[in-house]
C-alpha cells in the first residue's frame, strides 16, 4: 500500500484558534484523536504524525505557504500528488457542507494556491469544508464560528475525519460517492 498524504491548512498560533481559517486544522485535530495519532514528528516547518499507511500533517508556515511544507514532505517520503489530500476551509461553500474534489484550482484561497505553485499542478485531492461567506473576508475568515456555527462545524468535523479515513484506504471515487452528499446546513 501507498503512503498518504492528509495535511489541513490552518495558521499557526493562539489567535488563530478555532477561526473558521482553520477548520483544516481542526479536521486534522479530530482525525488524529481518532486515529490516535498524534503529531509529534517535527520537520520542515510542519508538524505530523507517520506510520506505515498514512501521514497526518499540520504546516506552521503562515498559510500562505503552505506549500513549502507540503511540497518538502512529500519529497522526503517520496509521496505522489495521487496520494495526497488537503482539507481547508472554503467561503464559496455553506456552512455545513464539505465538498470533496479530485482537482482544480485554488479558487482565491491562499493555503491552496501555494500548494498549487510549489507542487506545480492543480491534479489535488481536497476536501473542502464550508464556513459561508461575508462581505468582510478577510474579518470573516479569520474571525470564531459563532455557538450555533460552532455546534454544526463540530458535525462537519467529525463527518471531514471519516471521510479522510476512508481515503486512506480506498480511492478518492469511492470517497467522493459515499462522502460528498451529506450536509449539515
Amino acid at each position: 500500500m501507498k503512503l498518504k498524504l492528509i495535511v489541513g491548512l490552518g495558521n499557526p498560533g493562539e489567535e488563530y484558534e478555532k477561526t473558521r481559517h482553520n477548520v483544516g486544522f481542526m479536521v486534522i485535530d479530530a482525525l488524529s484523536k481518532k486515529l490516535q495519532a498524534p503529531l509529534k514528528e517535527k520537520k520542515f516547518n510542519g508538524i505530523f504524525y507517520k506510520n506505515s499507511e498514512f501521514i497526518l500533517a499540520k504546516p506552521l508556515t503562515y498559510m500562505n505557504n503552505s506549500g513549502e511544507f507540503v511540497r518538502a514532505l512529500a519529497n522526503y517520503y517520496d509521496i505522489l500528488v495521487d496520494d495526497i489530500i488537503v482539507v481547508y476551509d472554503d467561503l464559496d461553500t455553506n456552512l455545513g457542507k464539505v465538498n470533496i474534489r479530485q482537482k482544480g484550482s485554488a479558487g482565491g484561497h491562499k493555503g491552496m494556491s501555494s500548494i498549487i505553485s510549489h507542487l506545480n499542478t492543480e491534479e489535488i485531492k481536497r476536501l473542502k469544508v464550508g464556513i459561508g461567506r461575508d462581505s468582510n473576508v478577510i474579518d470573516y475568515v479569520l474571525g470564531k464560528f459563532s455557538f450555533e456555527e460552532f455546534k454544526t462545524i463540530e458535525k462537519v468535523i467529525d463527518y471531514a475525519s471519516e471521510a479522510l479515513i476512508s481515503f486512506i484506504y480506498n480511492d478518492i471515487r469511492y470517497v467522493m460517492n459515499h462522502f460528498s452528499k451529506k450536509n449539515y446546513e
